[in-house]
């Protein structure tokens, strides 16, 4: 077996990699604080906690990925089974210089696609069948590689990590809640916690929430420009953004629905909102902007 690359030809991104150590520093130091308080509250259970927290950390961590792919439902495809798309994915990684992820498809006719794993040998790309039906060769490729983007810079790990202290704060409420203190009446401390750490765990998931959500709108424009750059037509990844979006409308709403707790992963989201509250909260820019920023870069390389 071959070693795995670390590098590939992707540009290096050093407002994505300052934006990604940036979150992880804030998302930990949350993480350190919110533990503390659970043990200051918790003193008999600190054990516990820290099970629990150990636990989800490495679930979140080495299984979210299959999860993920699992719930979108993608099904991995052989090279016989999927030509094209296996022959677009080999153009893009001989582009980019990087191993070739496993390749999925999803039947579905919502047109998106989606890259999960925690690095370069575990990856995996996944498109939708809907996605097929309507881009062009080139238009496909420029997905692949704004998608393998996310592979190359290691953001969909981070992205994970960062996502994982929201989980175990909705975890600690529920522990809280339901754990022991409500059978120790008689200790004034135990009620106390039982008010507070539901209170505390809702405040440590709005911020983490805005965190992730702000460093995942940096990485989609990111991986917009690299992959840009890496296939030299921004153009055919605009017509690409257009299309997908503009036929988000003819998809049932309940589809739509069922796809939109995995926005974060896909290439584009299956709803997005205008209003000024509505973007703070999302997954992605808006799409003019990542347009602009496209037809900018074609600018560029025009010259």
């Amino acid at each position: 077996m071959s070693a795995s690359r670390t590098h590939s030809r992707y540009i290096a991104d050093r407002g994505l990699t300052t934006r990604m150590v940036t979150t992880m520093f804030l998302i930990g130091l949350l993480y350190v604080v919110f533990v503390g308080v659970l043990l200051a509250f918790m003193r008999g259970s600190w054990p516990v906690i820290l099970m629990i927290a150990g636990g989800l950390f490495i679930a979140q961590f080495w299984f979210s990925d299959r999860i993920a792919a699992y719930s979108m439902g993608a099904r991995e495809v052989t090279r016989e089974q999927a030509p094209e798309l296996h022959g677009a994915v080999d153009r893009v990684c001989a582009l980019a210089d990087m191993p070739k992820p496993r390749v999925a498809v999803a039947d579905t006719d919502l047109p998106n696609a989606f890259a999960t794993g925690r690095s370069q040998d575990t990856a995996l790309v996944c498109v939708t069948t809907g996605l097929l039906r309507r881009l062009e060769p080139e238009e496909l490729e420029g997905v692949l590689a704004h998608e393998l983007s996310h592979v190359a810079h290691r953001d969909v790990v981070v992205m994970t990590i960062a996502a994982f202290l929201g989980v175990l704060a909705g975890v600690m409420a529920r522990v809280a809640l339901w754990g022991g203190f409500g059978r120790n009446a008689r200790d004034g401390g135990a009620a106390i916690a039982v008010l507070l750490i539901p209170i505390i765990s809702a405040v440590v998931y709005v911020i983490s929430f805005l965190l992730t959500r702000l460093l995942s709108r940096y990485r989609e424009l990111s991986a917009d420009r690299a992959a840009a750059l890496l296939t030299g037509r921004p153009s055919a990844l605009a017509s690409a953004l257009t299309k997908v979006t503009g036929q988000m409308g003819s998809i049932p709403t309940r589809d739509l629905r069922k796809a939109e707790p995995y926005n974060a992963f896909w290439f584009a989201p299956a709803f997005s909102s205008k209003e000024s509250l509505g973007r703070l909260l999302a997954s992605h820019p808006p799409l003019e902007h990542r347009l602009d920023q496209l037809a900018r870069i074609s600018t560029q390389l025009g010259r």
